[in-house]
């Protein structure tokens, strides 16, 4: 049980309303954990010392070495940002001799931000936990999103994600379940007083990048989202435990924005926002920049969130969502499944959407689609800049003591079409609401669904029941296969 230790402790951080299904919950993840890619760790000890590790990833290194080779102290209280930083630039010159590897050893390894490389491997061992800095004068400011305009939580900039890396190739964020420790209870507090000059960092955060992989981590207590890939292709999330707070704000699990050929697979979340958040940019600012995302696959996926959606597609959806697959999901406790997110003013689209297998329990809402989420970047939006939402379907599914089935709202005059829902079972609670559906502004078909939809979803009958396509073609990402590495600690 060592593997899960941090884990259960960060349910401490839990109001006490929600320990109870926390632990219940925690079943759930250990039958998730027995299906997960392993790792292999390969001990050849001499003097008490590990020598060589085996893991999977996408890229072996051919140069190895160790954070403490770079004056890094993993005592909890000295800061190592120097360390990791000098370590990963003396590395970088060899990424056109095989790559290298960064091994952070057992230890409480503080730090600020700092800076990835190509061809590039940080590895955490099992009992490493980088904590991050909560002094704010550790964090660069950078400049917004372009995509996006602005920061999210003020205008103007945002400080640098703890782990940042830009215009890279080949890159591996991975270990034995090490943990990366956000400590973002100072932000979040900022946020809540509106004392943040800038937008609150990010745990992990990769940009204009490709062949990325980040796996067989904890990440918990982000200042705000934990994982965002963005203007990145072939992108292999695998593996992760995220956890924060369920009340603490905007602690989204995995936020692919703006990407093409992702792979999301085998993670437990559980959130104070949307365990996997699907985005593309802040109304004219995604517009203007136009990079959808993409070729999306979700799958395996075990989410908490009692305050937002286990899949989310928006808000910031400007530069379009299109072919997102999701399947064998389980949500326990959350406010929606699958929640579609977007406004007059955001422009782009989201189609091509599928998912199936979907089990839930305890749940406010199992569908929900909104066209009135109102916040925008700046008044200059184009009031005329309307969303399509096209080809939604939704099939073998079953929920349990849901308070409301489905609530769909189209825009006026920019209805959602082509919705699809069949072969869903959704058990009401006790106390759930009296109409189990509302629609408006939505059209499409439904066979086979409990309790009855709304007449804009016109029933196909029974014998219909697998009238939601699911695509059966594989998707480039699909393809990717990871390979047995080593890492072998030695001075280079």
């Amino acid at each position: 049980m060592e593997e899960r230790r941090v884990s259960l402790l960060e349910l401490i951080a839990f109001p006490k309303s929600q320990v109870k299904v926390m632990v219940m919950d925690a079943l759930v993840f250990l039958v998730l954990v027995a299906v997960l890619p392993s790792i292999t760790v390969v001990e050849s000890r001499k003097a008490g010392i590990l020598d060589s590790l085996e893991y999977s990833a996408l890229s072996c290194r051919g140069h190895s070495a160790s954070l403490t080779e770079f004056g890094g102290v993993g005592d909890g209280t000295t800061l190592n940002t120097k360390a990791f930083q000098a370590a990963i630039d003396h590395l970088s010159q060899y990424a056109s001799d095989g790559g290298s590897q960064l091994y952070v050893p057992p230890g409480r390894w503080l730090t600020g931000s700092f800076n990835l490389t190509s061809h590039f491997t940080l590895f955490l061992d099992k009992d490493a936990v980088l904590l991050a800095s909560q002094d704010e004068g550790d964090w660069a400011v950078i400049d917004p999103l372009p995509s996006y305009g602005r920061g999210r939580d003020t205008e103007g900039g945002r400080f640098i994600s703890l782990i940042f890396g830009t215009n890279l190739t080949d890159v591996i964020i991975t270990g034995d379940n090490g943990t990366i420790d956000g400590q973002g209870a100072p932000w979040w507090e900022k946020f809540h007083k509106g004392q943040l000059n800038y937008t609150r960092p990010y745990l992990i955060e990769i940009m204009h990048s490709q062949n990325i992989q980040i796996s067989n981590l904890v990440l918990v207590n982000s200042p705000s989202w934990h994982v965002h890939p963005v203007y990145c292709s072939n992108v292999l999330v695998q593996g992760l435990t995220i956890l924060a707070p369920v009340t603490v704000p905007n602690t989204d699990g995995i936020n692919p924005d703006s990407c093409t050929n992702t792979r999301i697979e085998d993670c437990y979340i559980v959130s104070g926002d949307d365990c996997v958040a699907v985005k593309s940019g802040w109304d004219e600012y995604g517009i203007a920049y136009g990079m959808p995302t993409k070729q999306l696959l979700i799958r395996r996926l075990t989410c908490i969130s009692p305050f937002s959606a286990v899949i989310a597609l928006g808000s910031e959806m400007s530069g379009g969502i299109q072919d997102v697959r999701a399947e064998d999901i389980v949500a326990i406790n959350s406010e929606s499944g699958v929640r579609i997110k977007t406004a007059v003013g955001r422009g782009g689209y989201v189609k091509d959407i599928y998912v199936r297998r979907m089990t839930m329990k305890t749940m406010k809402w199992a569908f929900w689609m909104t066209g009135n989420y109102g916040s925008h970047p700046d008044k200059n939006y184009d009031p005329n800049a309307v969303p399509l939402i096209q080809n939604i379907n939704y099939r073998d599914i079953i929920a349990d003591n849901v308070t409301m089935a489905a609530r769909l709202e189209g825009i006026s005059g920019d209805p959602f079409t082509g919705i699809c829902i069949s072969n869903v079972t959704i058990g009401l609670a006790k106390k759930a609401k009296k109409v189990p559906w509302t629609c408006t502004d939505v059209a499409g078909i439904s066979s086979g669904v409990t309790p009855k939809p709304c007449d804009q979803l016109t029933d196909q009958g029974s014998e219909m029941m697998t009238a939601c396509t699911f695509p059966e073609d594989s998707l480039p990402i699909d393809n990717v296969q990871v390979q047995t590495c080593t890492c072998t600690r030695k001075h280079l």
